[in-house]
């Protein structure tokens, strides 16, 4: 197809494609997005050789392979290390030792941050209790990355990172975690690119997130907002399910349970609020 000509999407094309991103993701796209939209469906046009929407939403329905491919390239991945650490200081000050008066010393601690997008969280949480949880040598603690796109993934183990993702960093913390690549350019240190175990998951598959088992504490940030209601719903019983008992949910400062899933109680702390499930459920 011509690289110069970019055909345009009916209304009921995007509501089509809206839809199948809906059911796929839970992320609500209107048609606010068609610019966005119809950029990154271009692109996948471009990469598979399909020469019109048409052909391309017959091939969706047939390939999840090109399924997988165009979520990845419309789902967001905005974020940078140490982003809303009053969470984490939460973790350290509040949920673990909370969470470590019920475990013996070497037992197992689980934290998910779910979705992990290219594992800036997942490792600012390793760096984070490194650095201000005396405890954390004690237990065996495993933290674990998931996300829908398989691209963000492979980025998060690779462990590249540029200026942007580390501006909030101090620099003695960029000195002993990250080893320079070139100008701007800095990469994970092997030992703490081997702390973080990197999986796939889906918010609304629910047997993809049973997968991963269950956490202690599970950071799931700046996604629901992206949802309508009943995606919100489903997204969090799905991880009620994967919450242990007396385990902590945190989401972010913009989102809440309240009337979504009254099974989470909502903590007050000094750094946050966090959501906890009970010992039954």
């Amino acid at each position: 197809m011509s690289r110069t000509h970019k055909p345009v999407l009916s209304d009921d094309q995007l509501s089509w494609f809206c839809e199948f991103l809906r059911c796929r993701t839970g992320m609500l796209f209107g048609h606010g997005k068609r610019y966005y939209i119809e950029r990154r469906l271009n692109d996948r046009l471009s990469a598979t050789g399909s020469n019109s929407f048409e052909a391309y939403f017959v091939r969706l329905r047939t390939d999840p392979a090109e399924a997988g491919a165009v979520i990845d390239a419309c789902t967001v991945n905005e974020t940078y290390f140490y982003r809303e650490d009053h969470q984490f200081r939460c973790l350290t000050r509040d949920l673990l030792p909370r969470i470590a008066e019920r475990k013996n010393p070497g037992d197992k601690i689980r934290i998910w941050c779910m979705p992990c997008s290219t594992g800036e969280e997942p490792y600012s949480v390793a760096i984070w209790l490194l650095e201000n949880w005396a405890m954390v040598d004690a237990y065996n603690v495993e933290i674990v990355g998931s996300d829908i796109d398989a691209t963000a993934l492979r980025a998060a183990q690779a462990g590249h990172y540029g200026a942007r993702a580390l501006g909030k960093l101090p620099p003695a913390l960029i000195d002993a975690y990250f080893e320079p690549e070139g100008e701007g350019e800095w990469s994970i240190i092997r030992d703490l690119r081997e702390s973080v175990i990197f999986t796939w998951a889906n918010l609304m598959d629910r047997a993809s997130m049973l997968a991963n088992g269950t956490f202690d504490v599970i950071f799931c940030r700046n996604v629901l907002m992206y949802f309508d209601d009943l995606s919100r719903v489903q997204a969090a019983d799905h991880l009620f399910a994967c919450t242990a008992p007396e385990g902590f949910l945190c989401l972010g400062h913009t989102e809440s349970m309240a009337r979504i899933d009254e099974r989470f109680e909502p903590k007050r702390f000094s750094d946050a609020i966090v959501y906890q499930r009970g010992k039954r459920g």
